[in-house]
């Protein structure tokens, strides 16, 4: 077990309860402090603002560390356990002591549970029989609305992306609502999107060229989903087939992944390895959350993912924040969202490790060939219409510099393509200006990771740079 303050930061709901947990240990507020002999228990008391101090805990006998307080706090860990966490790190004297009885008996409930979990594996319960009327009441529901969004797109697209201008956003913003009365979440916030859309048209006539672009852009996309959808929900009824299967239509409807789910279908991996390359935060408007995304490359494949840890905004301080990770994640078992390219992954628990110099190596060689086959890829991926216009890549970097006012990534075979920043992702995440800070020459070796997305102003493909990986280190050119 390695304690850092990394692993620290990410294990806190969010930075004020680090800072807090820093600031307890600091003070000396923690007495009593006790570990096992096998160290895989530590406890204490800790001073608070009551008569009687708290007794925290920190429990690493299993694959994740189990964290526990008699504080009444509504944060997963608290404070006290972080500020556990920082004696820990200061190396603070902790006794030897045998296991708390009441800790010993919260242990063997935990084994009973994992082995009863255990067991269930091998020989599973028979599967309770779910209401196939239900169901299919359900499904003739959403494709009840989706005739509904149908046609609206369709007069949209037939009219013309243009008369979005002198349209109401009230009324995409009235249909949205009503979309949630037929299960159908997903095209729900695609009307949001385009009602903010409208209002953006409005507001900002003088960047109606980049309003009209989203439009349709969104319009497109969704036109996609109902067609599709209503096949993939047709088939579903014919089959009787109700269970969550591996298709992106379920998620592009409003579908909510479970990790068991994913379990059951295979989306899994075991042993995985994975380096963040970037971290990026942003605010999605239509669905009233804020999006904290992290870009992952599988160490031993080169494939790169993303994790996305969505907090409504109403909510934030009950939702665990994530951060920038600068560790090298071990995860006993990653779950993938289907999908193509760029997928969703999640994990329940992870062990960081300090990336060594043969991380920083092996990361390295998972770089591309160069711009061209990138570029192939990219634009196979950006046809599908369900899926982003823009596609993660790592590339060799020859050389890094200007081009008249512009930045230009040439590879170590001579490709070239700009980098430029993306329109759509707003002015909080331009980077391409931060080039100019950089060492004037970037270590040979090393490789830029960042999106490659397509510009409709000069109808070619670009690059959103994010980070610089060198043989040493990953450059952050956001978080």
């Amino acid at each position: 077990m390695e304690i850092t303050e990394q692993f620290i930061i990410q294990q806190a709901p969010n930075a004020a309860a680090v800072q807090n947990g820093r600031k307890l240990s600091q003070k000396g507020s923690f007495s009593g402090l006790c570990k096992t002999a096998d160290g895989s228990l530590y406890w204490g008391d800790c001073a608070g603002s009551g008569k009687n101090p708290y007794r925290v805990s920190g429990d690493w006998s299993g694959e994740a560390p189990i964290f526990r307080c008699s504080c009444p706090s509504r944060q997963f860990p608290c404070k006290h356990a972080l500020g556990l966490m920082f004696e820990m790190l200061a190396g603070k004297d902790f006794a030897e002591a045998g296991i708390p009885e009441d800790i010993a008996g919260k242990r063997a409930k935990i084994a009973a549970k994992a082995a009863k979990k255990e067991a269930e594996a091998e020989n599973p319960p028979k599967p309770k029989k779910a209401s196939t009327a239900a169901r299919k009441k359900k499904i003739a529901k959403q494709l009840e609305g989706l005739d509904m969004a149908d046609k609206m797109v369709d007069e949209l697209l037939t009219a013309g992306v243009g008369t979005l201008a002198g349209s109401s956003a009230q009324s995409y913003d009235k249909l949205a609502k009503d979309l949630g009365s037929y299960y159908l979440t997903g095209p729900q916030v695609s009307f949001s999107r385009l009602a903010r859309t409208v209002q953006g048209m409005q507001k900002e006539p003088e960047n109606a060229h980049f309003y009209t672009a989203e439009a349709l852009r969104i319009l497109i996309a969704l036109r996609s989903v109902l067609k599709k959808s209503r096949v993939f929900l047709e088939q579903k009824l014919e089959a009787e087939q109700f269970s969550a299967d591996d298709n992106v239509l379920f998620e592009a409807l409003g579908g909510i992944w479970r990790l068991d789910e994913l379990l059951a279908i295979g989306s899994v991996k075991k042993g995985a390895k994975l380096v963040q390359l970037s971290f990026d935060v942003s605010v999605d408007e239509a669905k009233d959350e804020l999006v904290e995304r992290g870009f992952w490359v599988d160490i031993e494949t080169g494939h790169i993912d993303q994790t996305l840890n969505l907090r409504p905004l109403k909510r934030l301080k009950y939702v665990k924040a994530d951060d920038s990770c600068f560790s090298l994640m071990e995860i006993p078992t990653l779950y993938y969202y289907p999908g193509e390219g760029c997928r969703r992954i999640r994990w329940e628990t992870g062990m960081p490790r300090t990336l060594a110099a043969e991380d920083f190596g092996a990361l390295l060689k998972l770089a591309s060939a160069g711009v061209a086959e990138s570029a192939k890829e990219v634009k196979n991926l950006i046809k599908n219409t369900l899926l982003p216009k823009y596609a993660p890549v790592m590339l060799p970097v020859g050389k890094l510099g200007r081009i008249g006012d512009g930045f230009v990534l040439e590879d170590t075979a001579g490709g070239r393509i700009a980098l430029r920043d993306r329109a759509e992702d707003g002015k909080d995440h331009q980077t391409v200006y931060r080039l100019a800070h950089l060492p004037s020459v970037i270590p040979a070796g090393s490789a830029v990771f960042g999106l490659m997305f397509y510009d409709s102003g000069d109808h070619s493909l670009c690059l959103h740079p994010y980070s610089i990986v060198t043989p040493d280190s990953v450059i952050r050119l956001l978080f």
